[in-house]
């Protein structure tokens, strides 16, 4: 295989001006930048977004704009290897910590894109998904796929903080990412599904003739649960104990292109994980440690929010107790046929 190929500026002045008078380009000056030997070459960079910072910002963003206004009050965490004002973290993962107020409503709409809330901070707040009134309490991961209509409340007296999670670069890529704005729904008078039909795993409601699964049954999975089962792992696991968030119908990913990974690590645990072919957002809802991504130590703290890129060497190390949640692009990976993880 040829490791030094032919440059553009090889070619003739004439050739050149030829070729892009006819709109074409020669393959081989370029094909090093888009199939490099052996792994990708990640634009994204490992990046760090620390709660205590970005808190005092996102409340005076809720002092300078009205949520009529914005629509969604949010702060953009940009990926640091395409700057400030990238609508991205990764490559495939679009992050950014959303405000609403007391008494505020965002309104009714739907998109192309899927999202899912991991709530940050506050109570009071909620989430309505195709009339489905969903509460908001830390730690809770609140889904709204793709094509359903959902619109967000606050019935409490503190500011109420999550983080977004969307496939928005994907949809931005293909051409294909736009918004349906509608009026606020009326909520249906019963709990969610996560209180009613799912509250015990491994447990769903009784099949009939001619009914098939649900695309998407669950659209809350509360903390306690999730922090309830992490921590019985912990007690009689080996290693650290993680847990996948999945539809408790067909127990695939919640989402189709994004996956979500519970993780709990006791004070002093180290996990060194593969080398993952997918790229990951971590955020932190409790404890503090440091992690080092390709060499760059991250110091982090609750509520954090840090990144790192396809392929990346990934050493966690927890100072106290501490419970992430991982954020990453494994799904959509999987139905592409390529996901891959390489020993360190």
């Amino acid at each position: 295989m040829s490791e030094q190929l032919g440059t553009l500026e090889e070619l003739p002045q004439d050739y050149r001006e030829q070729m892009a008078a006819a709109g074409v380009a020669p393959l081989w000056p370029m094909m090093r930048n888009v199939l490099p030997h052996d792994a990708p070459r990640p634009v994204t960079r490992a990046g760090h977004w620390s709660f205590p910072a970005l808190r005092p910002l996102l409340l005076r963003a809720g002092e300078l704009t009205p949520v009529e206004k914005a629509e969604r009050r949010v702060l953009v965490l940009s990926d640091p290897g395409r700057g400030t004002g990238a609508m991205q973290a990764t490559a495939t993962i679009y992050l950014g910590l959303q405000l609403l107020l007391p008494g505020e409503s965002a309104p009714a709409h739907r998109h192309t894109p899927s999202a899912v809330r991991i709530v940050v901070e506050g109570l009071g707040g909620y989430t309505v998904v195709d009339g489905e009134r969903l509460p908001m309490e830390p730690g809770d991961l609140v889904l709204t796929p793709g094509g359903e209509w959902h619109d967000h409340g606050h019935d409490g007296d503190e500011p109420v903080i999550w983080l977004d999670a969307l496939d928005l670069p994907l949809f931005v890529q293909l051409e294909g990412s736009y918004a349906i704005e509608g009026e606020l729904q009326a909520q249906r008078n019963r709990p969610d599904a996560s209180q009613v039909e799912y509250s015990a795993a491994g447990l769903a409601p009784s099949r009939r003739p001619g009914r098939g699964a649900r695309r998407y049954p669950m659209m809350r999975y509360p903390w306690a649960a999730t922090e309830t089962a992490l921590r019985q792992m912990a007690a009689y696991g080996e290693g650290i104990a993680e847990l996948d968030y999945i539809n408790p119908e067909t127990g695939e990913d919640v989402l189709t292109a994004l996956g979500f990974t519970a993780m709990m690590l006791t004070a002093g645990q180290v996990e060194t994980p593969p080398l993952r072919s997918c790229s990951s957002a971590f955020h932190v809802i409790a404890g503090s440690g440091r992690s080092e991504i390709d060499g760059q130590v991250i110091e982090w703290g609750p509520k954090d929010t840090f990144t790192a890129p396809v392929f990346a060497r990934i050493r966690h190390e927890a100072e106290s107790e501490a419970f992430m949640v991982r954020i990453h692009d494994r799904p959509l990976q999987e139905k592409l046929g390529y996901y891959e993880e390489r020993a360190r």
